[in-house]
């Protein structure tokens, strides 16, 4: 619980040096949602650049360029997993302690949005009338366009009154959707209309910026790259249960720009681990679009066609059946977006590709590191990494980075 610059004193105690900072929220340290609340924004962003060079140094690789880290804002996180807990009359709902079971009841969060936050407590008196007295279960929100999307994990709800309670729940509260988990996959019980998430909001800087929530702009756009490859209208994309979204508006917008840099004025751009289109909806020219989730694969070729997109959707597992070298030196860029398992698979062929430029995207430095060795061992060069802070407080680090073919 020291921050850099703090002094051990004899009796044990620590002297407050210029980098600690007083800890926002009540449930800090208990919570596992956050971890380094007591840091201020300067160490926590050199956190993250050391996170990676170390990353980096451990598979023998020198730190590139290693810019501004951008790190999300207070209260912006769009998207939670929580721990429903029901001990009789008492019904805990929030994150768990860090490396523990515990569920650490939430009374106030520094880091979720606003309109996931005033769900809680509603949350907690209907998780635990459908737990029962004793029992447990999950609460995943997601914000969308319509407004939250809540699943319920691990309950189920029989009979008509259980069932119109429910109803009269997501109506009271104005929830986009209200789906069950019963343990046999999600089933939505409230829907008004489809589910969006518009994505490819982010503009050309010097045509401005018009991002969700407005006052990204500001955390984004001094540090925010030119590039030539994003569109000026958003995209309204289906959201399915369960789909992957970048946790915050303000973090993906700083991954956007440094996508954008990274691919340059590029045409034809493959776009692997696309997900729902984060990148491949805000690049310009003819973009193939890879995922191997098929709800996800099918919402962006929805949402491309209905906007007249150039963008193709191969339905396709990278892991069992990477693209060829043949078939990637048909692009003249690559964004690679792998989870946090890394893309090992799809690194080999694409090192000894000739593919000019490759952008980079990664939540997890240590399978970064290992996927850039094998790219720099197959000819090209490691330019730079942005470190992108969007789980605000916590361990967790993403990135993005540029890699150029050597001649």
């Amino acid at each position: 619980m020291a921050a850099p610059g703090d002094l051990l004193l004899a009796d044990g105690s620590i002297e407050a040096g210029p980098h600690r900072a007083v800890p926002p929220c009540r449930h800090f340290p208990e919570c596992g949602g956050c971890q380094l609340q007591h840091v201020d924004d300067e160490a926590y962003g050199e956190f993250l650049k050391h996170r990676i060079a170390s990353a980096l140094a451990a598979q023998g690789l020198a730190a590139p360029d290693i810019l501004t880290p951008h790190i999300s804002p207070p209260m912006s996180r769009r998207r939670a997993s929580l721990h429903a807990e029901s001990r009789g009359r008492q019904v805990l709902l929030g994150f768990k302690a860090e490396k523990s079971h515990q569920v650490i009841d939430m009374r106030e969060c520094f880091i979720l949005r606003p309109e996931l936050f005033a769900l809680v407590a509603p949350l907690r008196k209907l998780m635990g009338d459908l737990l029962g007295k004793r029992g447990s279960g999950g609460v995943k929100m997601v914000l969308a366009d319509q407004g939250v999307d809540v699943l319920l994990e691990k309950v189920s709800v029989e009979g008509l009154q259980a069932s119109e309670a429910l109803t009269a729940f997501a109506h009271g509260h104005g929830l986009a959707r209200l789906s069950i988990d019963d343990g046999y996959g999600p089933q939505t019980r409230w829907e008004p209309e489809p589910v969006t998430v518009t994505l490819g909001t982010a503009r050309h800087p010097s045509e401005g910026w018009d991002l969700r929530p407005p006052r990204a702009q500001e955390s984004v756009l001094a540090e925010a790259p030119a590039f030539a490859g994003a569109t000026s209208r958003g995209i309204a994309v289906p959201l399915p249960h369960g789909a992957f979204l970048q946790a915050t508006a303000e973090g993906e917008a700083a991954l956007v720009a440094a996508v954008g840099e990274a691919v340059g004025g590029a045409s034809v751009v493959a776009d692997l681990f696309a997900g729902l289109g984060t990148f491949a909806l805000t690049l310009r020219g003819r973009v193939l679009a890879a995922e191997g989730a098929r709800d996800a694969a099918l919402a962006l070729k929805s949402a491309a066609n209905r906007a007249q997109r150039q963008v193709f959707v191969d339905h396709r597992d990278l892991f069992r059946r990477p693209y060829d070298v043949k078939e990637l030196n048909r692009f003249e860029a690559v964004v690679l977006d792998p989870p946090r398992a890394g893309a090992k698979e799809q690194t080999v062929p694409l090192a000894a590709s000739e593919v000019p430029r490759i952008a980079f995207v990664s939540c997890n430095p240590a399978t970064f590191a290992r996927d850039a060795k094998t790219l720099i061992d197959g000819g090209y060069r490691l330019d730079w990494v942005k470190p992108v802070g969007q789980f605000r407080w916590s361990t967790h680090v993403e990135l993005a980075a540029m890699f150029v073919k050597r001649l």
